[in-house]
């Protein structure tokens, strides 16, 4: 399977290809990239001029185009140009110049059966556009991409939102890496505001999710939006799914602490997806008793009254992993946010599980020296004993600490930042009063 990127020429991940939400099977696919993932292709051909592509599409195995040629099919042609605006005139002739690929089928411009596109790329400077194409494709039409569900689905727009209510593109980017469709059943450990059970729901599958704050999940307390103090009676997750039109996929939401499940054994979730907390902007925090605190005062005989500890980033994604392991159908998928403090990443610090499948792992640049790794596995055994020794004798199984420092680091580089600003004011400052 290969990708292409028609700007860059070249290669591209295949897991860009999710954000269209298809599923294809076939030989070689590109990407129309054009300011962001807009169509899928099946390549026959390309190259740099015209005759590169002829001699490109000839050798493409005759197996493969001919049943798209048939008789009995219909078929148009489209001609798309990057950078550059052809006259109608100009688009025909070209099409009018591949009448050596064997269309035995009949033209049908508005109902077609396969729809094959020409595609002329004149690079990116508006100011500097070529007489002829740097770069030239030829393909068929796989699926277009559903941009318009960004702006449909915008958190400005949404019902019942909190201080870190997931972008509804990189949403729907994790509901297709972990390809959920529907009549799934999808959970979110880390639930917040729903943005994740918004973007599952959309594509059919029923949702649920937990969170350790009692607030959020029954939408009380102070709103997040500007000029408005209290959230109102009806801001919850619920109303934002019916705020879609899936509030028939929504399942329930409650108050859990997920380093603690509530789920019996059994319970198998086909795909989880969650974004846990990094202790930036909300706190990393889980239940314990007050023989668990070590500054506790002396508990009451009447009553047990709970505390609230660090849960640790390198705890969180154990508890995760090994969740998942026991709670995902096989082939399930768990999605889920990795921050990283940039300078000290290496691939060792990604969460393994002997259960667990390494699909992808994507990097988001958050600062020059913080990002984000979306990451994405997929379940390929049922947990055994073996696997307990396997995780404690084996290195690459092992919690890795220093995510734990994740919090101090962030604000570390934050202060250094401030710190040189001011350093290059006081310079600047200097030099003028001399």
């Amino acid at each position: 399977m290969e990708w292409y990127c028609s700007i860059a020429h070249q290669p591209i991940s295949s897991e860009m290809i999710l954000n269209l939400n298809v599923t294809v099977n076939c030989n070689a696919l590109f990407v129309v990239i054009w300011l962001s993932p807009r169509s899928a292709f099946e390549l026959w051909g390309h190259g740099r001029t015209h005759s590169e592509l002829r001699n490109s599409l000839l050798k493409y195995p005759t197996e493969n185009m001919s049943p798209f040629l048939q008789k009995d099919s219909t078929y148009k042609i489209n001609v798309y140009t990057f950078n550059k605006t052809l006259e109608f005139e100009d688009r025909i002739k070209k099409i009018d110049a591949m009448e050596y690929l064997s269309f035995e089928g009949r033209v049908n411009l508005r109902n077609p059966k396969h729809i094959f596109c020409l595609l002329e790329d004149y690079g990116t400077d508006p100011n500097d556009i070529p007489d002829e194409p740097l770069y030239i494709y030829f393909g068929r039409w796989i699926a277009d991409g559903q941009r318009e569900l960004i702006r449909s689905h915008s958190v400005k727009k949404r019902h019942f939102i909190g201080n870190t209510s997931m972008d509804a593109g990189l949403s729907f980017i994790m509901a297709n890496h972990a390809r959920v469709k529907a009549h799934d059943l999808v959970y979110d450990p880390f639930v917040g505001t729903g943005s994740l059970l918004v973007a599952c729901s959309h594509f059919g599958a029923y949702v649920c999710g937990t969170d350790i704050d009692y607030n959020t999940i029954h939408g009380i307390g102070k709103a997040s939006r500007k000029n408005q103090k209290w959230r109102g009676p009806d801001e919850n997750i619920r109303a934002n799914l019916r705020q879609y039109g899936s509030e028939k996929l929504y399942v329930d939401v409650l108050v859990s602490d997920a380093s603690k499940p509530i789920w019996r054994d059994g319970v198998l979730f086909d795909t989880i997806i969650t974004d846990p907390p990094y202790g930036i902007r909300e706190s990393t925090r889980r239940t314990g008793s007050q023989k668990d605190s070590v500054n506790s005062v002396k508990p009451s005989e009447d009553y047990h009254v709970p505390v609230s500890m660090a849960y640790h980033l390198s705890d969180i994604f154990t508890d995760l992993l090994n969740f998942s392991a026991h709670h995902l159908v096989i082939g399930g998928r768990l999605v889920y946010w990795l921050p990283i403090y940039r300078p000290e990443y290496c691939e060792e610090m990604v969460p393994l599980n002997a259960c667990l499948r390494l699909v992808s792992n994507c990097e988001q640049t958050l600062s020059s020296h913080t990002s984000r790794r979306l990451i994405t596995m997929e379940k390929i055994k049922e947990p055994e004993e073996t696997d307990v020794l396997a995780h404690l004798s084996d290195p690459h199984f092992s919690p890795y600490q220093g995510h734990n420092a994740f919090r101090e680091k962030y604000f570390s580089g934050i202060s250094k930042r401030t710190l040189t600003g001011k350093e290059e004011t006081n310079k600047m400052q200097a030099h003028y009063q001399i």
